[in-house]
């Protein structure tokens, strides 16, 4: 494990560089800005001492961050769903804007700099919003299956679920606002109304 400078921890170093990358953008952001954030010295390089490049940094910064929200996300979308159907869609949507708010600065970076990191930030999008997506499917299916919800296509129909729950905190992170900018309460409510409705739950 690398060692840090005295009062500099690695977790700072990854935190203010994330900040950087998110705000101004990865080419923007140079090794010196970094270390001046961090409170090093611009031109000591002291920043190699833990990580060998810029580009092993932010890979540093999306796997520490990637394995909290995998494993916060896989114990929520693992953990048996609650049999009302609202409650369990609640479940799905608290995982997902868990995981959307646990870290603004990395959700903006993943949305800015994919095309440059694709394989970087696909592994925390399969990791995280992939996990729900499957796990949303399955369950639909097994309501359709016993008969509680008439649902055609199963997979679609969370697909559209999903996207329409990402859409919303995508938006705030990017440009401060949401369609409407309604507060988040009255849109996850209206949100779980138009999935129980697209799901057509049986009683």
């Amino acid at each position: 494990m690398a060692r840090t400078t005295p009062g500099v921890t690695r977790r700072r170093i990854l935190d203010e560089a994330v900040h950087l990358f998110a705000t101004r953008g990865y080419d923007a952001t140079s090794v010196a800005d970094i270390q001046t954030a961090c409170g090093l010295n611009p031109g000591s390089g002291a920043l190699y001492k833990h990580f060998p490049s810029k580009a092993a940094l932010l890979e540093a910064a999306v796997h520490d961050n990637l394995e909290r929200l995998t494993a916060r996300t896989a114990e929520t979308a693992d953990a048996q769903l609650p049999d009302d159907p609202r409650e369990a869609l609640r479940v799905l949507a608290d995982v997902v804007w868990a995981f959307m708010a646990a870290d603004r600065d990395l959700v903006r970076l993943m949305i800015r700099e994919f095309t440059g990191f694709p394989e970087l930030f696909e592994r925390m999008w399969q990791g995280v919003v992939a996990t729900v997506y499957t796990r949303g499917t399955a369950w639909i299916t097994t309501l359709r299956d016993q008969g509680r919800a008439d649902v055609t296509d199963p997979e679609a129909t969370a697909a559209v679920l999903v996207a329409a729950l990402t859409y919303y905190p995508i938006l705030d992170v990017l440009i401060g606002h949401t369609p409407g900018d309604l507060e988040p309460g009255r849109f996850l409510a209206a949100w779980t109304d138009h999935a129980v409705a697209a799901l057509n739950l049986r009683s």
